[in-house]
């Protein structure tokens, strides 16, 4: 098995059955690791109950409801006519922009097959739409007047989300097989516990700190282990991704305080603001570096504990120290490849933003460090100082369980020799008895056969 390598799990079905030396390892293991894991699941499952939310309607859930009306809805409309008319001259530069009237065909809900007249912004009309194509509009049930109001909402895109979605999971299952549809079910709960327990706890005031860790370690004890098996290495795995997220929640608090970033970046925090003032939107910064840094942390923690299984299943008398060294040498391969993968992640999903500071020409220290880049710089920064020092720390746990448990292991036992192989082995002991014998005698040959004429 090379040692170098990508393998996240335990050896696959198909493979050759593991020694028995091997198994009782993995085993031990997994029992040292227990002792840390045990209570950190025990402390996980506490804190769900404890920080449950209450189930009522929040603060900011009722300015919501006043800001959205009760009754709105989202259906579908078919364009039937349309007519452009110019609503903004060119001034300069800027060529002249086309509005558009639209009457549309209602295809869903309540006032389905009714004919509506909507207003299409210019953007709208850029996109090139024609008679015939769909939008989303925006129903509003008009409580007070009586009679629904239509405003265009967005573009459909159920459709391509759907087929792109469908092509993923075949891609993965193809490719992954088991392993990766398991993967994509652990996906699934994990959106279910940030849906369910942590976005209703943040908003029911928790502590966003306790919320996010509490969330992270229950995803994270799920995911891991039915993405990659109840083993050895998912276990070292698991025990690293949790330092990973203790780490990342302090250094982030840290860090959060010191840069005094308010959260404030961005309209949908000014939103939410105006929704409820009273919450932590510092906390939020901070929760948000733990919840972003669970995917990557994840793939080198996993890769790391997979690295150090292989090595030492390849070389079973190394020690610790040997493990830890061999070990690192790969995980800093891995590191410098993350760190890429962490800065450009943010510049491709940040680009909007970075060019409209590249046209406001501001100075490139006051735009590093003002609140709409440097939240996300601290953010960052923080992610990846936890990433990073959670790769020696894995292969340092796993080097030392591996020794630890082979220390403890005992050699399966072989089995007794038949008279046949003992007869050969006796045959061969005689024959380099006399071949020792020779070659201590005067010119080391072998003593001559009968009959031989010297």
């Amino acid at each position: 098995m090379p040692a170098h390598s990508h393998s996240h799990g335990p050896d696959t079905p198909g493979d050759a059955p593991p020694d028995p030396v091997v198994t009782e390892r993995r085993r031990r293991a997994v029992r040292l690791m227990l002792y840390v894991l045990v209570p950190v699941a025990l402390a996980t499952g506490v804190g769900l109950v404890t920080l449950w939310p209450s189930g009522g309607t929040t603060a900011a859930q009722e300015a919501a409801q006043s800001f959205l009306p009760p009754g709105t809805t989202f259906p579908e409309a078919t364009i039937a006519s349309l007519e452009t008319y110019e609503c903004a001259a060119a001034t300069g530069s800027a060529p002249a922009q086309d509005c558009a009237r639209a009457v549309m065909v209602v295809a869903d809900g309540p006032s389905a097959g009714d004919y509506v007249q909507v207003d299409l912004p210019p953007e709208v009309v850029a996109e090139g739409i024609e008679v015939g194509d769909e939008l989303v509009l925006n129903r509003d049930p008009g409580v007070e007047s009586g009679q629904p109001g239509y405003s265009f909402q967005d573009f459909p895109r159920g459709t391509p989300i759907l087929v792109l979605a469908l092509i993923f999971t075949l891609v993965v299952g193809a490719v992954a097989r088991l392993r990766g549809l398991l993967a994509l079910l652990g996906l699934g709960f994990a959106f279910l516990v940030l849906l369910q327990f942590m976005l209703p706890a943040l908003l029911d005031g928790g502590s966003p700190i306790w919320v996010s860790l509490v969330g992270s370690s229950a995803i994270m004890f799920v995911v891991l282990y039915l993405a990659h098996g109840f083993s050895a290495r998912t276990t070292t795995a698991l025990v690293g991704t949790l330092f990973g997220l203790g780490l990342s929640a302090v250094i982030g608090a840290l860090a959060v305080s010191a840069a005094r970033l308010t959260g404030f970046n961005n309209e949908n925090a000014l939103q939410l603001l105006q929704f409820d003032p009273t919450l932590d939107f510092s906390g939020l910064v901070l929760a948000a570096s733990v919840v972003a840094g669970l995917g990557i942390l994840n793939d080198v923690t996993i890769t790391q504990a997979s690295a150090v299984w292989q090595l030492h299943e390849a070389s079973p008398a190394a020690g610790w120290r040997e493990l830890f060294s061999r070990g690192m040498s790969i995980g800093r391969d891995h590191i410098a490849s993350t760190i890429y993968t962490i800065v450009f992640a943010y510049a491709g999903a940040a680009l909007p933003l970075l060019l409209l500071f590249d046209l406001y020409d501001r100075p490139f220290w006051t735009t590093l460090t003002g609140s709409e880049v440097g939240e996300e710089v601290v953010r960052t920064l923080v992610g990846g100082i936890a990433l990073v020092l959670a790769v020696p720390v894995t292969t340092l746990i796993g080097a030392l369980v591996a020794t630890a448990a082979s220390a403890g292991s005992r050699p399966a036992p072989q089995p007794e020799p038949t008279e046949e192989e003992r007869e050969a082995e006796r045959r061969k002991e005689r024959l380099r008895a006399m071949r020792a014998q020779s070659a201590a005698a005067p010119g080391g040959d072998l003593p001559p056969r009968p009959g031989d004429p010297r």
